[in-house]
């Protein structure tokens, strides 16, 4: 019996609630398969939970919709029992029943899911269908099935299912996860971002590690080849315990390569005559293990134990005093203080198991899953631990999944119309492994860039992060007790404390961003319009876009992907809250907020920015490249409120990169010409200060310079409006705004609070209201005077011809100066001066 759910109108069920459940049970095997959209993916389980296999599901859905926030599909997540298993004993017995429960679980699921057929959605046959066409399915092996992709193809094919080999990614002609490395890469992302931030370099400088799992497999295996300077310290997994007190960075990685190339490999295979003194290799069936000076001291344990259990060792482990615990095994290690060890659901690791505010590691890398709890995480982070998710780390592998079946999508319908070979395909995806890879290692980067900024204004965004998580509760999207997110009372306490959100809370804020974004741009006319064409094109790896760039209109999912795209880049350039604030402040649409960005995102150079910036990793402090991406940030808020104000009903993407984005780039070129007195003084120290950190003259003058670039916005429509030559608009532009200080006033409003909406609200005006005031002021004295005198001598006549009301302006203004702090009141008495100047301006003219 096989029966398709919408569990939103089933009453009673526990949250989260997925789009669409189905249900399989049968004598030989009972399963489900959660699915949170039309588009979705995610593994199939081979459980052995046989009372509460749904509540494992749902668990592990959760996490899947979390790290699927990088990737086009949503999570989905499946678990499946075997009932008529026969005595483990017989293994080969024992593994068929198991397979060929798998393959009915995969019918059953296959029964109830419409196929596409010539572009056309055609319904299962003998099933009574009362949802809308819904012909996404695609499967991913998870635990007991990660050998099983091929068995799933083959099943699709006997049902004739549209996406073919793509139905289950990783199969004999996909991409091979553990040969590309790519689960320990993309974590190790995150690894070499944290230590960056502590002034580290893993690639050059050695570093202490103590890890969960061993050489034999993916995700450590993997991971410990990532850096020839990592000193293991100890390790374990389910059969020993691997202890190296004091490692020699070189001859261990050279011993961990030959075992990774030895095929069932375990630590009882590590040549004892590379150990240093003191430590070994033990097996965790001994009753106890004799410790050593060295092993007390490298794993910092008391010096009167003399001997500790497997277990109690095990503990020592994951507490030692070093820089890096690398997870890269199954179970759940770490848990926080206020959790108990039934909550976790892992017995098999309860006696192992430490709490997050134990840990004295300086890093976590989570290339496993669940291996910490949530909570864990974050008394850990609260800690001192610099630590993300497991669903930000590990993303790399569902992205590359991901990567392959959008690819094999493609390309089987061109199998299928004859215009390509079997063989021609497998031998474009191997060709295309390199790209792929290094696309999905471009998301980890991303995210953990966006991390880093979040992490650098935890309190002083703490109010915003507030309203946006209450933002996202109103629109049902979010339940901040089951995703561990703080409460209004405690985010109080760490305000008090100067502290905010912990990285693991914002790696969870960061997916439900993206995933609000993207649901609110499939929505919309985005995807489908012209300009983001060129979008689509760059997901795809170029021998696909370069060799088949009329099928890629034709792809199912062009809209997802699209969406998908524009997500990310905006999130991850933009933060978290990016687009809330922009609705917030704008009163726009999710939709026309990402038009803005983009034409912002183009007009400005942002990818040749960031390029340039991240050229200085492990070159110039972390601190600093963060400072510049914040900077570039304001830019962005800046600029794309501006295309919302002054384009309200609609924005012509591709039409507004062509106006303004020439004048841009050739004015940022010249900002140091530009400026001039206190401005260029201004702009002088601040490159300076970047140069002294290491950034290049050039980028640390356009780093200082950046939101002088935004009035090219203010100075292209004056040009448009008048018919005046642009240099001559851009010259009295900035000779007026150093008169008028405009520039000391735009800093004395950045100051001003955001805490509540009505902070936002009278700063956001308050700052359009001075570049209002400049623009005018502008247009004034271009009008006013004679074009053929140059720009200083033409605002020393208007400045003489308006004394009278000058003289007014400068006694209003005169005791801000004086100000620490001045607060929204001073400040709009000062623009109401300089308002008056305009009028005044205006009658003379």
């Amino acid at each position: 019996m096989c029966l398709k759910l919408d569990p939103t109108l089933i009453p009673g069920l526990p949250s989260p609630k997925p789009k669409f459940e189905i249900w399989v049970f049968g004598p030989r095997v009972e399963g489900v398969h959660l699915r949170f959209g039309h588009v979705a993916r995610g593994g199939l389980r081979w459980s052995d939970r046989r009372e509460d296999f749904r509540t494992e599901v749902l668990g592990l859905v959760k996490a899947q919709m979390v790290k699927n926030a990088v990737i086009v599909p949503t999570g989905s997540k499946g678990g499946f029992i075997a009932k008529q298993l026969p005595d483990p004993s017989d293994r080969d017995a024992w593994m068929a029943e198991g397979i060929a429960a798998y393959k009915l679980f995969i019918s059953a699921l296959l029964d109830v899911t419409d196929n596409r057929v010539a572009g056309q959605i055609v319904p299962p046959p003998r099933v009574v269908r009362h949802d809308e066409d819904d012909p996404y399915l695609v499967v991913a092996a998870d635990k007991g099935t990660a050998s099983f992709s091929d068995i799933a193809n083959g099943v699709a094919r006997e049902y004739g299912f549209w996406l073919d080999d793509a139905f289950a990614s990783g199969g004999s002609a996909g991409y091979d996860h553990k040969g590309m490395g790519i689960t320990a890469r993309g974590a190790w992302e995150s690894v070499k971002r944290h230590f960056r931030e502590i002034g580290h370099d893993t690639q050059t400088q050695d570093f202490t590690v103590v890890g969960v799992g061993d050489m034999s497999g993916d995700v450590f295996g993997n991971g410990m080849l990532l850096s020839e300077h990592i000193r293991l310290v100890a390790a374990f997994d389910h059969r020993h315990i691997f202890i190296d007190p004091d490692p020699e960075a070189a001859c261990s990685y050279t011993e961990r390569r030959r075992l990774f190339d030895l095929p069932r490999s375990s630590w009882a295979d590590y040549d004892t005559t590379l150990i240093s003194e003191g430590g070994g290799v033990f097996a965790r069936t001994a009753k106890s293990i004799r410790l050593t000076d060295q092993i007390r001291g490298a794993l910092g344990l008391a010096d009167d134990l003399e001997s500790l259990t497997p277990a109690e060792l095990m503990r020592g482990v994951l507490q030692a005093p070093v820089d890096l615990l690398w997870n890269g095994g199954i179970g759940t290690y770490v848990k926080a203080s206020s959790e108990s060890n039934p909550q976790i659901g892992d017995r098999a690791n309860d006696a192992i198991r430490v709490d997050g505010e134990q840990l004295r590691a300086q890093v976590v890398g989570e290339g496993g899953n669940l291996g910490c709890s949530q909570l864990g995480r974050i008394e850990a982070a609260l800690a001192g631990v610099r630590i993300n998710t497991d669903a930000i780390d590990n993303s790399a592998g569902v992205d590359t999944s991901d990567h392959e079946v959008n690819i094999k999508i493609l390309l089987t319908g061109l199998l299928r119309q004859d215009d390509l070979t079997l063989k021609q395909r497998n031998e474009l995806l191997v060709e295309m492994t390199q790209d792929v890879g290094l696309a999905v290692l471009r998301d980890n980067y991303e995210q953990n860039v966006l991390l880093g900024n979040a992490r650098a204004q935890e309190h002083q965004m703490l109010g915003v992060h507030r309203r946006f998580m209450d933002w996202l509760t109103q629109r049902g999207e979010l339940d901040r007790a089951l995703e561990f997110l703080p409460d209004d009372a405690t985010l109080e306490e760490r305000a008090a404390q100067g502290r905010g959100l912990t990285s693991p809370e914002f790696s969870v804020l960061v997916a439900y961003a993206k995933l609000a974004l993207k649901a609110d741009l499939m929505e919309s006319s985005l995807p489908d319009e012209a300009w983001f064409h060129s979008t689509l094109e760059r997901y795809f790896p170029a021998p696909v876009r370069e060799g088949y760039p009329d099928e890629l209109g034709k792809h199912p999912l062009h809209r997802e992907i699209v969406v998908n795209s524009v997500a990310n880049s905006l999130i991850n350039r933009g933060g978290i809250t990016f687009v809330y604030r922009a609705m917030e402040e704008t009163g726009a649409s999710s939709d026309q907020v990402a038009r803005a960005f983009v034409v912002a995102r183009e007009c400005f150079g942002l990818p040749s920015f960031v390029d340039d910036v991240e050229a200085l990793d492990n070159v110039v402090p972390t601190a600093a490249q963060t400072a510049s991406y914040l900077e570039f940030r304001r830019l962005l808020d800046r600029s794309v409120r501006w295309f919302l104000q002054n384009r309200p009903s609609s924005l012509d993407v591709a039409a507004e990169i062509e106006r303004f984005g020439p004048h841009i780039t050739a004015t940022r070129k010249r900002m140091s010409e530009l400026l001039v007195g206190g401005e260029l003084v201004r702009l002088e120290r601040q490159a300076q200060r970047l140069q002294d950190e290491g950034f290049p003259r050039e980028l640390a003058l356009r780093v200082a310079s950046l939101l002088d670039t935004y009035s090219c916005l203010d100075i292209v429509e004056i040009a448009a409006e008048t018919g005046r030559d642009l240099d001559e608009i851009t010259s009295m532009y900035f000779a007026v705004s150093e008169h008028f200080e405009i520039d000391s006033l735009l800093f004395r409003v950045a100051g001003l609070s955001r805490e509540n909406r009505w902070d936002a609200l009278a700063r956001g005006a308050m700052r359009d209201d001075l570049y209002s005031v400049l623009d005018s002021l502008t247009r004034s004295v271009l009008e006013a005077t004679d074009s053929q005198d140059d720009s200083s001598t033409r605002l020393e006549r208007w400045v003489q011809g308006n004394s009278a009301s000058l003289e007014r302006t400068r006694n209003a203004l005169s005791g801000i100066d004086s100000l620490s702090d001045p607060g929204l009141a001073p400040l709009s008495v000062a623009l109401r001066s300089l308002r008056s100047i305009v009028r005044a301006g205006s009658a003379t003219t």
